[in-house]
């Protein structure tokens, strides 16, 4: 009998994203502007994908170098709003995206 809990090979093992981890763009993912339509983009191999300016905001301060909550208290700052609420929604940002592989965890 096949254990209907037991992943599958397409089913993406969950990403452990934290206030420490550090993430980037994905090896071949390209952050570009769209003339045609007016919005930024992540292009992929074989996909592309229209980004709000929040999105766009988070996409740029990935650096590879800074942790998410480093990144998390500038947005706080920027935007005055909590810090808490910020990080957790870049990681649950960051969580999504790299379960897509459109961006990839350093550390």
């Amino acid at each position: 009998m096949s254990d209907p809990l037991a992943k599958t090979a397409s089913t993406p093992d969950p990403v452990a994203v934290s206030g420490a981890t550090v993430a980037r763009l994905a090896r071949g993912v390209r952050l570009r502007e769209d003339p045609v339509r007016g919005q930024t983009v992540l292009l992929a191999p074989e996909r592309a994908l229209a980004l709000d300016e929040i999105a766009v905001a988070i996409v740029k301060a990935l650096d590879g170098t800074r942790d998410l909550a480093a990144i998390a208290e500038g947005f706080a700052r920027q935007f005055e709003a909590p810090q808490d609420q910020v990080l957790a929604d870049v990681i649950a940002f960051i969580r999504e995206f790299s379960n897509r592989r459109l961006l990839e965890i350093v550390r």
